[in-house]
């Protein structure tokens, strides 16, 4: 996974809000086409909260169908654990490869409940789980011993950024323990995250301007600093204040931007909101410049 950008495309859906499957299909097809390390749907950036069971069923079938074991599927899961083993049993019979464990809903837990969730859902699936730590889910250096112990349990994706931490829980994992860099917009940190060992990252910005990610990571790769920098500083951090804006933005401002490249995504979901007039403005000169920094057009 660690050799291309892994990508979280978003969910389609129809102008009255009901998913669309077709549009999904197209769209996953040309994110899979672009050549990810592995594909991630029904997860944050794909509104995973907002899905019926039937609608990730479409999704996360679709995705599989498309990427024809070219690259792992790798589908999102959540909620208490009884709920996620359902979505896990669904990703599972649709063919997924893993499952990313996305942090349970509302209640902050103690480290022993953090464990016994990925317990109770590993001993309900026969599929690899990576967990996410993220908003009231952090595990400590003792909590992912336990959790590296439970042999489905094969990663951690981070999206606390706490450096600190990290490379703590990085040094005690297993050797081929995998992590994750799961930062909001990624390639701000991606250099930091290295540092402590963790190169591999998700990419929001792939789900509307794969070009862009992937010059960024082949230049990352390659130790191209001076691309690097220019991205950042001419692309990534102008996005980053677009998007603290208003919250929400990390997924609606990102389907807006797929919608300014023709891409049938649709809107998002209540209770997201889609970008103002006046922030769409911004975004679609935002974008039209990244583009151009790659030598692609909008």
């Amino acid at each position: 996974m660690a050799d291309g950008v892994l990508s979280f495309p978003l969910t389609s859906f129809h102008d009255d809000g009901s998913l669309d499957p077709d549009g999904f299909r197209a769209y996953v097809a040309e994110r899979i086409a672009t050549g990810p390390g592995a594909v991630f749907p029904a997860c944050g950036t794909g509104e995973f909260f907002s899905l019926d069971e039937d609608e990730y069923r479409q999704v996360v079938t679709i995705t599989v169908e498309e990427a024809g074991g070219r690259v792992p599927v790798v589908a999102g899961i959540g909620y208490g654990w009884a709920q996620a083993v359902r979505f896990a049993r669904i990703a599972e019979e649709a063919g997924a490869d893993a499952l990313l464990v996305l942090p349970h809903y509302l209640v902050t837990a103690p480290q022993d409940g953090l464990v016994a969730q990925l317990e109770q859902i590993a001993a309900r699936t026969r599929l690899p789980l990576i967990a996410y730590q993220r908003g009231q889910v952090a595990f400590s250096v003792a909590s992912l011993k336990r959790i590296a112990d439970i042999p489905t349990v094969v990663g951690l994706k981070d999206g606390h950024s706490d450096l600190d931490r990290l490379q703590r829980l990085t040094l005690a994992a297993p050797e081929d323990f995998l992590f994750f860099n799961g930062a909001a917009t990624a390639e701000i940190q991606a250099r930091a995250y290295a540092t402590v060992g963790v190169p591999a990252y998700s990419s929001a910005v792939h789900a509307f301007a794969p070009e862009i990610a992937n010059a960024f990571f082949t230049a990352f790769q390659g130790g191209d600093d001076g691309t690097v920098d220019k991205l950042l500083r001419d692309f990534y951090v102008p996005l980053v204040e677009l998007r603290d804006r208003v919250p929400g933005y990390a997924v609606s401002l990102v389907k807006a931007a797929a919608r300014l490249r023709g891409c049938p995504v649709g809107p998002v979901r209540a209770p997201l909101t889609d970008p103002s007039a006046a922030d769409l403005a911004d975004l679609e000169l935002l974008l039209a410049a990244g583009l151009d920094l790659v030598g692609a057009a909008l």
